[in-house]
Parts: structure tokens; sequence; C-alpha cells
């Protein structure tokens, strides 16, 4: 029997810029209020929010463990769907009950228990949201408690969890994977692309300036590496990381890095992306707004080279010999 799964977000990016490449010369662009906002945020480079999924449970147990963790054991106050606030050891065992998540385990396991190579079906997602320094926590929470309300009340369980021991605030929003009618959530990239802009617009309706926009359009390069590989590097024992790492550091020695199959697609992105601004800044020159595409034009200026992963861990290693070049320099002449 197929699940039922709650599909949020079309395929659509936020600021489809590179669309506005692929039209024709006698088309002419409609540039929206709601997208003249959004051009002037991402040229002003407004601060980006984030929205990431990272990690969950599948497991009662891992759910109880996962509550710990972002709780700190007892440590932080949960705050929940209905409104209470929880605190103190037990509350996450507490929570798990209440959610009824033993039942939802024992029906996602149904028939395929023991089915060799089947994933494990999650009970409980992890979302995270967050802004970068300096942004006030309390109106981070707020915007998060606003959105999760928004987009789970009466469908999903949900709680939430206020991080401010980084240098960037951030809350864990967790949410139970089956909705109370039997639905499960199924989180894609257009799920996160929407996550983002509505999150976004909770942030600037309490007065802090945010933007969602792709990378790519901001004129950064992606890194290749998936989220479980920067976690376990961040903790040092990333292996896939650490080898990758010494055949570039080979490469540098040789005297240059191998390309790699992925150059040729990052060379494209950019190239659409610069068609795209270039086909909105002659859009506003012609709605008379020539400020605004001039601030376009030194947007585009400011983009830094486009960069495979293989790249980006060869211009840290570079950035890391160039340091400890200058520190042994100073050494001597003391």
């Amino acid at each position: 029997m197929p699940r039922s799964l709650i599909r949020i977000g079309s395929d659509r990016p936020l600021l489809d810029i590179r669309s506005f490449s692929r039209r024709g010369p006698d088309r002419r662009l409609h540039l929206s209020s709601a997208f003249l906002e959004q051009i002037v945020r991402t040229v002003s480079r407004a601060p980006e929010v984030m929205v990431k999924v990272s990690g969950g449970a599948s497991s009662t147990r891992g759910a109880i463990a996962h509550l710990r963790y972002i709780d700190r054991h007892g440590k932080l106050e949960i705050e929940t769907d209905e409104g209470q606030r929880l605190e103190g050891k037990g509350t996450e065992a507490a929570l798990v009950a209440d959610w009824d998540l033993e039942a939802t385990q024992a029906r996602a396991r149904g028939p395929y228990r023991r089915t060799a190579g089947r994933r494990p079906l999650k009970l409980v997602h992890n979302v995270i949201l967050s802004m970068p320094k300096g942004t006030s926590p309390q109106k981070l929470l707020s915007a998060s408690r606003d959105f999760a309300r928004e987009q789970f009340a009466l469908k999903h369980r949900y709680a939430l969890v206020l991080h401010t021991d980084q240098d960037h605030p951030h809350v864990h929003l967790v949410i139970k994977a089956v909705s109370e009618e039997g639905e499960r959530l199924n989180i894609r990239k257009a799920t996160l692309r929407e996550w983002r802009e509505q999150f976004a617009g909770h942030l600037r309706a309490r007065g802090v300036a945010a933007n969602a926009t792709e990378r790519a359009v901001r004129g950064r390069s992606r890194s290749g590496f998936k989220d479980g590989i920067y976690r376990a590097s961040s903790r040092g024992d990333s292996r896939h990381l650490r080898d990758r790492t010494k055949r570039i550091a080979r490469e540098l020695r040789s005297g240059s890095i191998k390309p790699t199959p992925g150059k040729a697609r990052v060379l494209e992105t950019r190239r659409e992306v610069i068609a795209g601004w270039h086909a909105a800044a002659d859009a506003l020159l012609q709605a008379g707004q020539g400020s605004l595409a001039e601030k376009i034009c030194g947007f585009i200026g400011g983009m830094a080279p486009p960069l495979t992963t293989d790249e980006q861990l060869a211009a840290k290693l570079e950035a890391r010999t160039r340091t400890r070049g200058r520190e042994r320099q100073k050494e001597r002449t003391r």
C-alpha cells in the first residue's frame, strides 16, 4: 500500500535569475514589486537565512537521544506546538510518549521489518533555522515559532529549542514525520526553498534584514560534500575529507589540480546567472530604474570566481600554507 505523502513547494527557484538568460530578445520581463524587493536585498547582500534538514531519528530511542542532545540533557527549554515550556531531565521521554511515537514506529515497520536494504522511516525530522552572527536570538525564536505554527499547526506535532552557544543563533525544530491524519512529511529541495522564503519573511516582519536566494544567484560556489561529511570533519574524524585533502595537497605540490567533470557544469551555471542578471538590469533600465541596474552591475563585478569542491579545498590549503609561512617568518625575525 503506497504511503500518503505531503509534498510542499514547487521546483521553481525563489529568485529565478537564470531563466532570464533563456528569454528571447523581444520578450520583456515583468518585474513584480516582490521580485524587485528581493533583487534589492540580494544585491545589497542582506543576510541569508538557513533552513536545513540535519538528522532526526528512526526509533523512539533515537528520538529521545536527539531531544536530549538539543536540550542539552534538560538544561535548555523545549517549547512545544501546544505552547508548553518543558525543562529538566525526563522531559524528552515524556514528549516522545505524548507524540505516541511507539505506535508510529510499529506502523512504519509493518511488513517490511526484515526487508534487507530498506531504510527505516524517520519518526522525527530535525530542521535547523539559522541566521548569521549578530541576529537577535529572541527575534529568531519568535520568527521560528510563527513559521512552525504556519506550516505545521494542527497537522504535525513539533517542538523548538533555541541555541545561542555558537557564533550564530539557531533554532532546532523537531517535527513528527507523520501527521495526525497519517500523512508523511516528504521534505524536498523545493520544500526547503519555500521554507527559506517564508522564514525570511517572518524575520523581516520583526525588523530583521533577511533574504532567501540560491547560492549560485549570489555568486557563491556550492560545496559537494554531504552534511554527514561536514559534521564528521568538524569532529576531526572524516576519513573521506582527509583522503581528499591529501590527494589535493599532492596535486598542489606537483604543480596543478586535476580538472574535474563538475567544472564545466559550474562554469555553465555561472554563465546563466550572469546572463540572467544582465537581463534583469536591462529590464530595470527600460523601466527607468537605472540606479538599481547599476547596483546589479556592481554586484556581478563582486562575484568570486566559480570553484569546484576540489578547487575550494585547494584554496583553503594554499591559504593555510601562506598563514604558516607568515608565522615562521615572524618567528625568524624575533
